[in-house]
C-alpha cells in the first residue's frame, strides 16, 4: 500500500468512532463466520452420527442465530463504513478546495482546469471507495485469514500444512497483479482528466466553436481523448481478466489437494466426516480473504493512484507564500513604489520585466501604455502580489508587499480585470462580492457610479436578477460595468483598471468618464486602457516596451519626445488616428 494512500486515512479522523463501529461489526461478522463450521462439525459428528435429534435441532438453531448475527454485523459494517467514507470524502474535497484557494496565480496558469476538476471529483471518489470498502474488507480479510489458520492448525496440523501450500502461489499472483495495476490506474485517471479538460474548454468556449463552425473538429478532439481513455480502461480490464482465472486456479488446486489428503485420512480413521466438512469450510475461509484482497486490489490500486494525485495538489508549494510573521497593512494614503523590479514567471526562460523602477504618489492616476505583451498587466499584477518579483521589491505605503498579509493587502486594492468574471448568483450578490455585508443602498450607489444602475433596473428582477454561469445572461459591457461597481464598492485606496472600459461603447465610456474621474480623485489608480481619451487624462503615463520602462511623462510630453509613444497612440489607442509624433519620427515607416 503506497504512502499517499496511508496518508489519506487522516481524513477519517473526525469519523473515527463511526469507523471503529464498522471495525467492531467486522469482528462480530468474522467471529460468526468462524463459528459456523464448528457448529456444522458438531451437528454432523455428534448429532447425525449419534442420532441425537435434540443436538441437531439445537445446532440448527445456533446456525440460524449465527447467520442472523452475521447479517446484522454485515449491515452495520456497510452502513457505518459508508458514513465514515462519505465523511472522509467531504473532508478531502474541502481540503483540496481550500488548498486551491491558497495556491498562486502561477500554479493555476500551468494547471489545466479539467485536471483540477477530476482530482476534486473522480480521484476523491476513488479514495473514498478504499476508505469505505477496500480498507474495511482488508481488515475483515486479515481477521478471517488469521482465524482460519489458527483453527485449521488446531483441528489437524498435518492437513493444515497441506492447505497452506496454496498460499504462497496465491500471494505471488496478487503481488504481481497489484504491482501492475497502480501505474495503469494512474494513466487512466490522467486520461480521464485530459477528457474533462477538453469538455471544460468546449463548454466554456461553445460560442467561439459555433461562431467558427468548428463543431466537427471539437467532436473529433473529444473522440480522440475518449478513445484514449477507452484504450487505457480496456488495458486495465485485460490485466484483471488474466489475473483472476490464475488466482482461482491456484486456490482450487489447494482445495483439491486438501480434499485428496483428507479423504485418505478419513479412510484410515484419522479424520471424521464432520471434521473434513469443517476443515473444508475453514479452507474456503482461508482462501476467501485472499480472493477478497484480489478483488479489492483493484480498489486499492485505483485509490493509490488517485491518492497520489490528490496529494500532488495538497503538497503543492505556493509561489507566493505568506510569511509567518506577516503584519496587517493598515489603511494608508496609497503610495506605490517599484524598486528595480525583475519578474520571471515560473518555468519561463526569460524575464518578463527587467529593472522596473518608479514611484506613484498618493492620489495619482497612472496610465500604462505599451504594445501587446510588453508587460503592462504584469506590472499591475505585482501590486496586489498575484506574483512575486524575482528580484527587487514592490512597496505599498512604505511596506514591502511580501512583509504584509495577503488579505490586508488585497482588501485595500480594487481591481477591474480585462476579463470581467461574474459568478452565478444575482446582480446584487456579484456587486457585493468583495463586501458581502454591504447594504442595498451601498450596492445601488456603486452601481450608479459605474453607470450600471439604469440597465439593472430594467432587468426582469432588478438587482435580484440571476446572471447565469459566468454572467452569460448579460452583455460584455454590462458585465464590465458590474465588475467596476464591484471594485468601487469596497472603497479601495488603490484602484487597478486593466482595460476595464474596452467592452463598453463610446457613449457609455463618455458617461463613465466623469464618474470615474471623480472616483479616481484621491485614489492611487493604475489604468491600462485602449482609449486615448482615458490615457490623456492620466497624471502620468508609463511607457512599457519589452518588459522595460522606456519613458514616462504626460501625454503631451511623451508625444513631443517619444516616437514609440506616438506610434502606439496613433495605431493602437482608440481615438488616436490624428496623432503626430516628434518631427524626427516617420510613423508610416515604423
Amino acid at each position: 500500500m503506497n504512502t499517499d494512500l496511508l496518508r489519506s486515512l487522516r481524513f477519517i479522523r473526525r469519523y473515527r468512532l463511526v469507523a471503529a463501529g464498522a471495525v467492531m461489526a467486522v469482528l462480530v461478522g468474522s467471529a460468526a463466520e468462524l463459528a459456523a463450521p464448528m457448529l456444522l462439525r458438531d451437528i454432523i459428528d455428534n448429532g447425525i452420527g449419534g442420532k441425537d435429534s435434540a443436538l441437531i435441532m439445537r445446532g440448527a438453531l445456533l446456525l440460524i442465530a449465527v447467520a442472523i448475527l452475521g447479517g446484522i454485523a454485515s449491515f452495520l459494517q456497510g452502513y457505518l463504513s459508508a458514513r465514515a467514507s462519505h465523511g472522509a470524502a467531504f473532508e478531502m474535497r474541502d481540503a483540496i478546495f481550500e488548498r486551491l484557494q491558497t495556491l498562486s496565480f502561477s500554479y493555476h496558469d500551468r494547471t489545466q482546469t479539467g485536471q483540477l476538476i477530476t482530482r476534486v471529483t473522480s480521484d476523491v471518489d476513488q479514495v473514498r471507495d478504499f476508505v469505505g470498502g477496500g480498507l474495511v474488507q482488508a481488515i475483515a480479510a486479515a481477521i478471517l485469514l488469521v482465524g482460519a489458520v489458527v483453527l485449521l492448525l488446531t483441528m489437524n496440523w498435518q492437513l493444515a500444512l497441506v492447505a497452506l501450500l496454496a498460499i504462497p502461489g496465491t500471494i505471488f499472483v496478487l503481488v504481481r497483479f497489484v504491482g501492475g495495476l497502480g501505474p495503469m490506474f494512474r494513466g487512466f485517471q490522467q486520461r480521464l482528466a485530459a477528457l474533462n479538460s477538453v469538455l471544460q474548454e468546449n463548454v466554456a468556449g461553445v460560442r467561439v466553436v459555433k461562431a467558427f463552425a468548428r463543431e466537427p473538429f471539437e467532436a473529433s478532439r473529444y473522440r480522440s481523448a475518449n478513445e484514449s481513455l477507452l484504450e487505457q480502461g480496456l488495458k486495465v480490464r485485460r490485466v484483471v481478466a488474466n489475473a483472476f482465472p490464475l488466482l482461482f486456479s491456484v486456490g482450487n488446486a489447494g482445495v483439491a489437494l486438501v480434499m485428496w489428503v483428507g479423504a485418505v485420512q478419513l479412510a484410515h480413521g484419522k479424520l471424521t466426516v464432520g471434521e473434513l466438512v469443517a476443515f473444508t469450510s475453514y479452507l474456503f475461509l482461508l482462501l476467501q480473504p485472499l480472493f477478497i484482497i484480489g478483488f479489492g486490489a483493484q480498489t486499492i490500486a485505483r485509490a493509490g493512484a488517485s491518492a497520489q494525485r490528490l496529494f500532488e495538489v495538497l503538497d503543492a508549494e505556493t509561489d507566493v507564500p505568506e510569511k509567518p510573521d506577516a503584519i496587517e497593512l493598515v489603511a494608508g494614503p496609497g503610495r506605490v513604489e517599484f524598486r528595480d523590479v525583475h519578474l520571471r514567471y515560473p518555468g519561463a526562460a526569460e524575464e518578463t520585466l527587467s529593472g522596473i523602477s518608479f514611484t506613484v504618489e498618493p492620489g495619482t492616476a497612472v496610465a500604462l501604455v505599451g504594445s501587446t505583451g510588453s508587460g503592462k498587466t504584469s506590472i499591475v499584477n505585482l501590486v496586489p502580489r498575484f506574483y512575486d518579483v524575482a528580484s527587487g521589491a514592490v512597496f505599498v505605503d512604505g511596506y514591502d508587499v511580501r512583509d504584509v498579509t495577503l488579505g490586508s493587502l488585497r482588501s485595500r486594492i480594487g481591481i477591474v480585470m480585462q476579463d470581467s468574471v461574474l459568478f452565478s448568483g444575482t446582480v446584487g450578490e456579484n456587486i457585493a462580492y468583495g463586501k458581502p455585508d454591504a447594504s442595498a443602498d451601498e450596492v445601488r450607489a456603486a452601481a450608479s457610479a459605474a453607470q450600471a444602475h439604469e440597465f439593472i433596473e430594467r432587468l426582469a428582477d432588478g438587482y435580484e436578477t440571476r446572471v447565469g454561469e459566468r454572467g452569460v445572461k448579460l452583455s460584455g459591457g454590462q458585465r464590465q460595468r458590474i465588475a467596476i461597481a464591484r471594485a468601487l464598492l469596497i472603497d479601495p485606496g488603490i484602484l487597478i483598471m486593466d482595460d476595464s472600459t474596452s467592452s463598453v461603447d463610446a457613449e457609455t465610456e463618455a458617461a463613465l468618464r466623469g464618474r470615474l474621474d471623480a472616483l479616481m480623485r484621491g485614489r492611487t489608480t493604475f489604468v491600462i486602457a485602449q482609449r486615448l481619451s482615458t490615457v490623456k487624462r492620466a497624471d502620468i503615463i508609463l511607457l512599457i516596451d519589452d518588459g522595460a520602462l522606456v519613458a514616462r511623462g504626460t501625454h503631451d510630453e511623451l508625444l513631443a519626445t517619444s516616437c514609440l509613444y506616438a506610434e502606439i497612440a496613433a495605431s493602437q489607442l482608440v481615438g488616436g488616428d490624428q496623432i503626430e509624433g516628434p518631427g524626427t519620427c516617420d510613423l508610416e515607416e515604423e
